[in-house]
């Protein structure tokens, strides 16, 4: 019996009258019950009149503050340096820091353009990337301007007028900021030379952070590394970089400065900004943040601003307890980039669990599969599926601790979630001849 046959029909096993038992506790059904935690629907700093109710998928949501031991629920244990963007993975693979063939397929962009559709919108990014496109001078008159709350409030509606599946308002942490950004040319890098690296400078009080969703049916029917992969990345990039360089521009013309950071031109990295927010964890890859509903399946962009903001307060939805117990993303990478390791270990002065970045990178360049990589998206449980009263149910006892996460996780596995491949949902084509790397640079 299929799972969709197996919620019409309400069967019964051990795995589920666990989780029944589970929400027993719960006085009404359990959509409802979801509903009336304040796990869906929540309030966070300024209410959006478009999307008046934040969808947290069903997940059990706390707001927290930041202080200096912590952001979100990333516990602080140090002096947390900025990085020069220099050490990014793939520009590590330009800088011969890898494999050479990372270097090849990097300096061709070839693990994207190999996919004559991936290809179309990776070259997009020509568009948007210029700093007078992401940053610019503000107008000298500035115009009035409602309270904070109430600019808030506008800030996340124009998102979401821009098509932005989430948004959030945080605090800018000054260490999210490069130390430097480095060289534009690909010669200078191949080269290994980064002394015409630009410092960053700015600092400004907030961030914006726009997120879109990858695409759930392309996700259902995709292994996470074949042709599509790349292009489900590039679709939610391309379209955070517009609703980003649009938002900066707008604020810009009220007469504030406002800088756009998106996957064509960073000055900041995504993980802190995105946890500040109040759009996701640090999850177990290290150095990837999980939303509450959409899991690893989603692109972030970014306005950095000075236009006084209500901030959005980070989320505690249990996603580190859950990450230390399912390891399904460490199961199923690739490139056995994703520790196995139960506990964190401090990195760069806060606690993470230490996975691979090089040979993230290194898979994801080199792969001849497909372009690209994205199997930790496919596999995570809390990745959306059907809408059902039994996934906002999971998810929700999913969000209450180890004990609970197991629950989820063999739920999870007991269906075949990450697994399945719906065939209905592969509209794409698939050109195989095309994934084999140039020899040469």
């Amino acid at each position: 019996m299929n799972r969709r046959k197996f919620l019409k029909a309400g069967v019964a096993s051990a795995l589920t009258a666990g989780m029944v038992g589970a929400m027993r506790t719960l006085p009404v059904s359990a959509a409802e019950a979801v509903a009336s935690t304040g796990s869906s629907g929540s309030v966070n700093g300024a209410r959006s009149k478009l999307h008046p109710k934040v969808d947290y998928g069903g997940a059990s949501v706390r707001f927290v503050e930041n202080n200096d031991q912590w952001l979100g629920t990333s516990q602080i244990v140090g002096t947390v340096n900025r990085t020069h963007e220099a050490e990014q993975g793939f520009n590590l693979a330009l800088r011969g820091k890898l494999s050479s063939e990372a270097q090849v397929a990097m300096y061709h962009y070839n693990f994207v353009m190999k996919h004559p559709f991936d290809g179309a919108l990776g070259i997009f990014s020509n568009y948007v990337s210029a700093e007078n496109i992401v940053g610019g001078t503000p107008n000298q008159e500035k115009l009035p301007i409602p309270d904070p709350e109430q600019m808030s409030q506008n800030i996340k509606d124009t998102a979401y007028f821009l098509r932005a599946d989430e948004v959030g308002i945080g605090k800018m942490p000054e260490y999210a900021y490069y130390s430097h950004k480095a060289p534009f040319s690909h010669e200078e890098l191949i080269r290994d030379d980064i002394s015409h690296s630009t410092p960053v400078t700015e600092k400004l009080p907030y961030v914006i952070v726009v997120m879109v969703d990858q695409h759930l049916e392309t996700m259902l029917a995709s292994t996470g590394y074949d042709g599509i992969s790349s292009a489900q990345s590039m679709r939610s990039y391309h379209a955070t970089a517009v609703i980003s360089v649009i938002l900066a521009q707008y604020i810009r013309n009220l007469g504030y400065n406002a800088r756009a950071h998106h996957f064509a031109n960073y000055a900041a990295a995504m993980p802190p900004v995105t946890i500040a927010a109040g759009l996701g964890e640090l999850s177990r890859t290290g150095d990837c943040t999980v939303h509450p509903r959409l899991g690893y399946r989603h692109k972030v962009a970014a306005v950095t601003t000075d236009l006084p903001l209500l901030p959005d307060k980070p989320i505690d939805f249990g996603l580190q307890d859950f990450c230390r117990v399912c390891k399904k993303c460490a199961d199923n990478c690739p490139s056995e980039a994703i520790t196995h390791d139960t506990d964190m270990v401090e990195y760069n002065g806060y606690l993470r669990w230490n996975s691979d970045m090089k040979k993230c990178a290194e898979f994801r360049l080199t792969n001849s599969e497909g372009s690209s990589c994205g199997r930790c998206m496919k596999v995570c449980p809390w990745n959306s599926k059907e809408e059902s009263w039994f996934h906002s149910a999971g998810i929700w006892i999913g969000s209450k601790g180890e004990t609970s996460s197991r629950l989820l996780k063999q739920i999870d596995d007991m269906f075949g979630y990450g697994d399945e491949i719906i065939e209905k949902y592969k509209w794409w084509l698939e050109w195989p001849e095309r994934y084999t790397l140039p020899k040469h640079l």
